[in-house]
């Protein structure tokens, strides 16, 4: 530090912001400049909660010009986070991308509060900005937490790795989950897992079993109630015939379903028969006696 004029208004104001973040340090943050150069910070934010960022720690570079806090910061992130282009300096309206909005009252702390905040937002196109999907973005805050960013001089790396141990100590432990886009349905899997006690998988497959018994008992009623009254077994037949063979036989034997239904069909149907051709000949004895044939049949007699 002896290289800087400590009466300078920028070091002075940068040497106070140094104190104040050592002094009172956030789990949501850490920030400090480099020994050899004050106006270079590095810092890692955590990933707002109920988020997709959530979890994740995001390291960053800060170069503060050297007319600050007249004039705003650059940012650019290191940590893949599928919302800031890496190695870049990122478009914010607290960045020097657009100096109208930046007031000399705001501070490092400041920007890193609003960083945080504009995590979650729309991109909008905005320069520096990803639109990643949201399983993308939670399988890279899953991954930023395995180890620091490498980045630049080993100074610089080793400020970059104490931030990271610092900030992995302040955050609440994340269930490992898979790094794969779409491994949502295996996280909740794995956690269904954890969270099952002693013997239960045991209980499981025993109520598995039971439940694919009562499933094929259901669809063994459904083909006795789907027999018409009308003793047609071709809504039988058709089932049946959507089944293999080897499993078609015990349904139909479940269902009540057997040779001596058959028959009874058969008969019930020659029953049927014989009672409409009886009722045919009625209708014709009857038209012929209203048409007159009946009274020459007499005559003839």
């Amino acid at each position: 530090m002896e290289k800087y004029n400590l009466k300078n208004p920028s070091v002075k104001r940068i040497m106070q912001e140094v104190k104040e973040m050592q002094s009172n340090p956030s789990d949501d943050f850490m920030s400090l400049p480099l020994e050899e150069n004050i106006f270079e910070w590095q810092f890692a934010i955590r990933g707002p909660a109920d988020s997709e960022f959530e979890g994740g720690i995001y390291h960053g570079r800060i170069q503060l010009p050297p007319e600050y806090p007249l004039k705003p910061p650059s940012f650019m992130l290191l940590t893949r986070n599928g919302r800031f282009e890496t190695q870049t300096k990122i478009c914010l309206s607290i960045s020097n991308y657009h100096p109208e909005h930046w007031q000399p009252s705001w501070s490092v702390r400041t920007a890193l509060v609003a960083l945080i905040a504009f995590m979650p937002s729309n991109p909008n196109g905005a320069l520096g900005s990803l639109d990643y999907s949201k399983e993308e973005r939670k399988a890279l805050a899953i991954k930023s937490r395995e180890a620091a960013p490498r980045f630049g001089t080993p100074e610089r790396q080793k400020l970059i790795d104490e931030i990271h141990e610092y900030m992995l100590s302040k955050a609440p432990s994340v269930p490992e989950k898979s790094s794969q886009v779409g491994s949502e349905e295996n996280a909740i899997k794995d956690a269904d897992l954890e969270s099952t006690p002693p013997g239960a998988a045991v209980v499981a497959s025993a109520s598995s079993e039971e439940e694919q018994q009562n499933e094929a008992e259901e669809r063994a009623l459904v083909v006795r109630n789907a027999a018409p009254t009308n003793g047609s077994p071709n809504l039988v037949v058709s089932h049946a015939a959507e089944q293999p063979e080897s499993s078609t036989q015990p349904l139909l034997q479940r269902a009540g379903v057997n040779h001596p239904r058959v028959a009874d069909d058969r008969l019930f149907n020659w029953a049927a028969l014989g009672l409409t051709i009886a009722i045919v000949i009625l209708l014709l004895k009857k038209f012929m006696k209203a048409n007159g044939f009946g009274a020459v049949f007499m005559d003839e007699s």
